[in-house]
């Protein structure tokens, strides 16, 4: 069978990837440059037996998306960096439930309503610490549209197989520019229920990712965002708040290796980027142009942002790492955390991205 083609736009790639991976609920409101995201789902999903819903704002999406999960369907959202600060309370709620569920930024230029219209990388710590306590996010950085399609289905399956919210961090670039994509089949991995009902320990305290119950099939769960014990009911005390959080933070962490992605070319050379989403598309480029003309350049493109790749950022044996980001410096911070030589940090904001002229004088330097 041969892959269909199509030449789209990055926010309808995504409607694409997230109807392909099962989704089948979309709770949303209208922020720009994420629009087509949900005009696309509202389109496209009852076509498949699903269900859109635009709610009053970003706090009731969220919310939303968190119950349609429960409810047993995949469930996503779209915003831009304002949306996504309301959400940011449901969120903290979806890590503290193991709710399952997507979340596409596609983002804007800030902070408050900014720059409606211009690509910005704005919003990268505010995925890691936006909402309080301790949690460990899963984050892709696309920076095609066809990455578009491939992330948001990766995302989906991330999202099932951890039991998180998963984001999908694009910018407007990406969100608007129109490509070749190939819609090709990739695994997809479907939810895992328990065997036993009712269910009496949903959160059990010594199994990494526990299967996820969900409403009206006879499990006879509780859940709750306080912390809970074994059967998901509230117990505040120290012991069992350590023991769940732990978990929610190990099954991430322990599992780094399964999810941490990306792409790097001339590893070992001594002068490093490392990108991540648009930004990368000019890193690419002048890395391969720098070569030509005999300097020893390379770069590693993060896919997966969250979780960090530590380990292979103490590993390089670079004397310079370049880091370009359209913002004022947010990844260069956990890039300086690890990097065992120095960290330049190239910043773009105001809505355009960084020129090839502009970071070869960097490696210059």
């Amino acid at each position: 069978m041969t892959d269909k083609v199509e030449f789209i736009q990055g926010n309808l790639a995504c409607v694409k990837g997230a109807l392909k991976a099962g989704c089948k609920f979309f709770g949303g409101y209208p922020i720009t440059p994420s629009t087509e995201i949900a005009e696309g789902m509202a389109r496209e999903l009852p076509k498949v037996g699903g269900y859109y819903i635009q709610m009053e704002d970003e706090l009731g999406s969220m919310a939303s998306i968190i119950g349609a999960s429960w409810g047993g369907l995949k469930s996503m959202t779209a915003t831009s960096g304002p949306g996504l600060s309301l959400m940011m309370e449901n969120i903290g709620y979806a890590f503290m439930t193991e709710t399952p569920c997507v979340i596409v930024d596609v983002q804007r230029g800030g902070p408050s309503t900014g720059q409606p219209t211009y690509a910005s990388q704005g919003d990268m710590m505010q995925i890691r610490w936006g909402s309080h306590g301790d949690y460990e996010p899963i984050a892709f950085a696309p920076s095609s549209v066809q990455e578009m399609y491939d992330y948001t289905i990766m995302a989906f399956n991330y999202a099932e197989k951890y039991r998180v919210p998963v984001f999908v961090m694009a910018d407007e670039i990406v969100g608007h520019m129109r490509e070749k994509v190939v819609l090709h089949e990739l695994p997809i991995i479907d939810r895992a229920l328990p065997e036993e009902k009712p269910c009496k320990k949903p959160y059990p305290f010594d199994k990494e990712v526990p299967e996820m119950p969900i409403f009206g099939e006879g499990y006879n769960v509780h859940i709750t965002g306080l912390t809970h014990d074994e059967r998901g009911y509230p117990d505040v005390s120290s012991e069992t708040h350590e023991k769940l959080v732990k978990r929610i933070c190990n099954k991430i962490l322990k599992n780094k290796d399964d999810i941490i992605k990306y792409e790097a070319k001339y590893i070992d050379s001594e002068t490093m980027f490392i990108c991540y989403g648009t930004p990368s598309r000019t890193v690419k480029y002048l890395v391969e142009e720098m070569r030509k003309e005999g300097h020893d350049v390379g770069y590693i493109r993060l896919i997966t942002v969250y979780p960090f790749p530590d380990e292979l950022i103490k590993n390089l044996k670079a004397s310079k790492i370049i880091v370009p980001e359209m913002n004022l410096g947010q990844i260069v911070g956990e890039v300086m955390k690890y990097a065992k030589c120095d960290v330049v940090l190239s910043d773009k904001i105001g809505g355009e991205i960084h020129r090839p002229e502009e970071l070869k004088a960097l490696v210059l330097e």
